[in-house]
């Protein structure tokens, strides 16, 4: 992570914030955060991210004090990672790379960190899935809708990657993202009561309908069904959406082809939203 920082608009240093600005999220994780993609200074689907974090300010209004509306608009954000990135010669105005934005405490908290150094090997290549973590959420838990700091279990998991899994032996997402597969002549991902999180690139492939002539639905994925999955793929504001080559010890040869055709899509999206809000 990059020392540059910026708290409600002001840039600062990382190692100059104070611990009791964000008491209750550091100990009680009583906040929320959504990472998002910054291509050449420009960050991708701003506006869907700030919206899903007023979203879940909203659902839980008592829990975790709301900062001024003002720190939480799209222009404000734009502005205060314009400031990190003249202020800051390792970043630059082109930075590439990967936003934070904590809110807790009454206080927004941008972040900056470099892409994956690997990334584009990963594109290449994707990223096999070889566990799985049944029973590690509960259905219909509301807490998983919303990306809050308190993140332990899905930090926890995060290297090895597993699918998660509920009570009732259905797949949810993984610690990072949430999950695609083409079954039954369909692009099927988990709902939302899965549980899993309401991702940003999720639902830009929901709301375009097709990818490469496969109708995106959401249904309940029975962890038993992944044999019969013929591609698989997992998406996130980061990565946009990472083929699946092995699912399982089992290997998926279109899972790559599928996954560059969603990336397309998500790409083309992310130019337009982005013209807008520059237009």
């Amino acid at each position: 992570m990059f020392s540059t920082v910026a708290v409600d608009g002001e840039v600062r240093r990382w190692e100059d914030l104070r611990l009791h600005d964000f008491a209750q999220g550091f100990f009680f994780g009583a906040g929320f955060f959504t990472t998002f993609r910054v291509d050449s200074g420009t960050p991708l689907f701003l506006a869907r991210h700030l919206a899903r974090l007023r979203a879940s300010l909203a659902a839980f209004p008592s829990a975790v004090r709301t900062p001024s509306p003002e720190h939480l608009s799209e222009a404000s954000v734009r502005d205060t990672l314009r400031s990190c990135l003249h202020a800051d010669a390792a970043l630059g105005p082109a930075f590439t790379g990967v936003g934070k934005l904590s809110v807790s405490d009454g206080h927004v908290l941008l972040t900056l960190r470099p892409a994956t150094p690997d990334a584009e090997r990963l594109r290449r290549e994707g990223r096999a899935l070889d566990t799985v973590e049944p029973g590690a959420y509960r259905h219909a838990e509301r807490t998983l809708n919303h990306k809050g700091l308190s993140y332990f279990r899905q930090f926890a998991l995060m290297e090895r990657l597993p699918l998660l899994g509920n009570e009732a032996a259905e797949v949810c997402e993984l610690p990072t993202a949430n999950l695609f597969f083409h079954l039954d002549g369909a692009l099927v991902t988990p709902p939302l009561d899965a549980p899993c999180l309401p991702g940003i690139v999720r639902a830009v492939l929901l709301e375009s309908g097709h990818v490469d002539g496969l109708p995106v639905v959401e249904r309940p994925v029975p962890l038993a069904r992944l044999a019969d999955a013929s591609a698989c793929f997992f998406t996130n504001s980061a990565v946009l959406a990472m083929g699946v080559p092995r699912l399982l010890g089992r290997e998926l040869p279109a899972s790559l082809a599928l996954a560059e055709r969603a990336r397309a899509i998500i790409e083309a999206v992310a130019r337009r939203e982005a013209s807008d809000s520059n237009g």
